[in-house]
């Protein structure tokens, strides 16, 4: 603050696979919709999210850490759209 502007808040949203925290920017958030799961580049969709770092993508994808997060099962046409769309920050 030594030019006298507050510094401004940078929200934190954790990976749902590591757990890590980092900043919103840092990481992809994932969000189920009514058509299934995306990726959303802006963060702002409607529909519930979940956060991920580069180097969860593949583990998320696979496993079912990303279902649970989202609280619905992941269709294999969701998760190929993912693996299609890779680690995007």
């Amino acid at each position: 603050m030594m030019n006298g502007q507050p510094r401004k808040h940078v929200p934190i949203r954790t990976c749902v696979v590591c757990r890590d925290k980092a900043g919103k920017r840092q990481l992809t958030r994932v969000v189920r919709t009514p058509e299934g799961v995306y990726v959303d580049p802006t963060g702002k969709l409607n529909g519930r999210g979940a956060y991920l770092c580069e180097n969860c993508w593949e583990r998320a994808v696979s496993s079912d850490v990303l279902a649970k997060a989202l609280r619905a099962p992941l269709t294999e046409a969701d998760r190929e759209r993912l693996r299609n769309a890779g680690f995007k920050s």
